[in-house]
């Protein structure tokens, strides 16, 4: 909320906010400085800098500890990935999305994220109910394609690291409700192609039949921290009433 003021200012030209503003982030910035004293140059504009999983090693993860609890498939190609996963968060369901490497920082940014409607007025009820049992008051995000951000909220930043709260246009305010703040504010992820084109593609499926360029995006876990492995993803899918689960190229339910 604070950062949103300084991006309706006037006076500055330009905000930059860094995707770990916090403790852990200042580790990073040690690194910089050191850096810079030895005149090496920095071009740090990535936050998946976190471990990642071969197919063959979720699936030996399932078949040696979930198998008895679990059904699975292998998905071959990724149009069907997204279309299965897509027409899932279309019929109301909360899915888990494990793709790639995890994020730095405090957000999740696509790719250890659970993913649901943000048409759906009551979505965030739902959600506490099924996975993440916290304060009605805590609103969940929308990530939103960065061709159409412009067309959706009045602010123009590169909300990249979901790292500042922002204005849903007027117009636009009644067919996302499931990610619009009791102020009026939406905590945007700018979700563009380049940084992920997995999450990008699966955001793009769910425009093509909706109309609606972005999903609801909340971190991937309960009231722990947010699942790093296939083994904490899988058992919150069974800890949790969270619908489907997708690791990589695998779609997961429980028996």
């Amino acid at each position: 909320s604070a950062n949103k003021i300084l991006l309706n200012n006037e006076y500055i030209d330009d905000v930059f906010i860094p995707v770990a503003p916090g403790d852990n982030g200042g580790s990073l910035g040690a690194a910089f400085y050191v850096c810079r004293n030895h005149k090496n140059k920095i071009n740090f504009d990535n936050a998946y800098l976190g471990t990642s999983y071969l197919d063959d090693e979720v699936e030996d993860v399932i078949k040696n500890k979930f198998l008895n609890k679990v059904e699975y498939k292998k998905i071959n190609h990724e149009t069907e990935k997204y279309n299965l996963a897509s027409e899932l968060i279309i019929n109301n369901n909360v899915i888990g999305w494990f793709q790639g490497k995890m994020e730095f920082g405090p957000r999740a940014l696509g790719n250890r994220s659970i993913l649901a409607d943000p048409r759906n007025p009551n979505i965030k009820e739902l959600i506490n109910l099924k996975i993440k049992k916290r304060e009605n008051f805590r609103p969940f995000a929308p990530s939103i394609l960065s061709d159409f951000q412009n067309d959706w909220f009045k602010e123009k930043f590169d909300n990249k690291y979901m790292s500042s709260v922002m204005t849903p246009k007027n117009d636009k305010v009644n067919l996302i409700p499931g990610v619009v703040h009791i102020d009026n504010t939406s905590r945007v992820q700018t979700v563009c192609k380049k940084k992920n084109k997995d999450f990008y593609k699966l955001i793009l499926e769910f425009y093509k039949k909706t109309n609606i360029p972005m999903l609801l995006n909340t971190s991937f876990n309960e009231n722990e921290p947010i699942v790093k492995s296939p083994t904490e993803a899988l058992e919150c899918l069974l800890r949790t009433n969270m619908d489907a689960l997708f690791i990589n190229n695998f779609f997961i339910k429980k028996k």
